[in-house]
């Protein structure tokens, strides 16, 4: 049997794809351009997006799990609605969708919301579905990373609640372990939801201090100024996605972005080993 990844060529479903693979898994890919992209050999790539719905049916034909991966776009839920309802048809009930922590709590902000909307879809059909659930990505920090070499400060307006950011890694180690938990099931699983997270919930002024320890200088927290960081995203995204970006950061001072307790501790024994620390990350990131 075979497992679909969708969003292949990504960070996150590209690790997928070759966690499956490493695993012995057949898989198969969705790409919008396959001359852009390369895998691991064996891997199946099929040409398509998630609104083409012939490319999608194509895609489905045989497959029997289905990782649902779709990108922070203005027809994000579209695309997902429209994935899930080809796969139903296709017979898939195996499903591992990449949601977002707190998606029933920050519904303001237009991918949480959007995401949200998915998990109640896998919920009233009745999919057999897990649902990931990850906190802030570790590795959205390499985009500021000349900020905080060239001008000795986070800019990052994270406030002082916490966030439990998470490497990509292990996000993509723990979904290719549903996809294959789900795969290899001799019947359907209930749907269930994880909570991805690090192992630290850290505020700015915490992660100003690691940037700190692995440059070996004083790095400052820029401070909680989210009108400021809309302006900066503005210079290399669109006004949409920028806005809301913005609204997700005002959550995150009001509220932050923390486990739910034994969320941690679920996650170390799923992996069979600690979480990846954002001190490793820097560290990794500045050498």
């Amino acid at each position: 049997m075979t497992i679909l990844i969708t969003g292949a060529s990504g960070a996150i479903g590209r690790q997928v794809v070759q966690q499956l693979v490493d695993s012995g898994a057949a898989v198969r890919a969705l790409v919008r351009d396959p001359a852009k992209t390369s895998f691991p050999a064996g891997v199946e790539v099929v040409q398509g997006d998630l609104l083409d719905v012939t490319s999608l049916r194509r895609a489905v034909a045989g497959v029997s799990t289905l990782f649902l991966l779709n990108g922070v776009v203005p027809d994000e839920f579209t695309q997902a609605l429209v994935a899930l309802n080809v796969a139903r048809d296709a017979g898939i009930d195996r499903i591992v969708y990449l949601s977002v922590i707190h998606s029933d709590k920050y519904l303001n902000v237009p991918h949480f919301a959007g995401k949200f909307g998915v998990e109640r879809m896998l919920e009233q059909m009745n999919f057999g579905a897990t649902i990931l659930r990850p906190a802030y990505f570790m590795q959205n920090d390499l985009t500021i990373k000349d900020v905080v070499t060239g001008h000795g400060v986070y800019p990052m307006p994270i406030g002082s609640k916490g966030l439990a950011m998470i490497d990509t890694r292990d996000i993509a180690e723990i979904a290719a372990l549903e996809l294959l938990r789900r795969e290899q099931a001799t019947g359907s699983l209930p749907l269930s939801r994880i909570n991805l997270v690090g192992p630290d919930a850290l505020t700015g002024a915490d992660v100003a201090s690691i940037w700190s320890a692995a440059l070996g200088r004083t790095i400052n927290y820029g401070g909680d100024d989210t009108a400021g960081f809309e302006k900066n995203l503005l210079n290399f995204m669109p006004g949409w996605m920028a806005y809301d970006m913005r609204l997700m950061s005002e959550r995150f001072l009001t509220e932050g972005m923390t486990p739910d307790a034994g969320d941690v501790e679920r996650l170390t024994t799923l992996l069979g080993r600690p979480l990846r620390s954002y001190r490793d990350f820097a560290a990794e990131a500045s050498s």
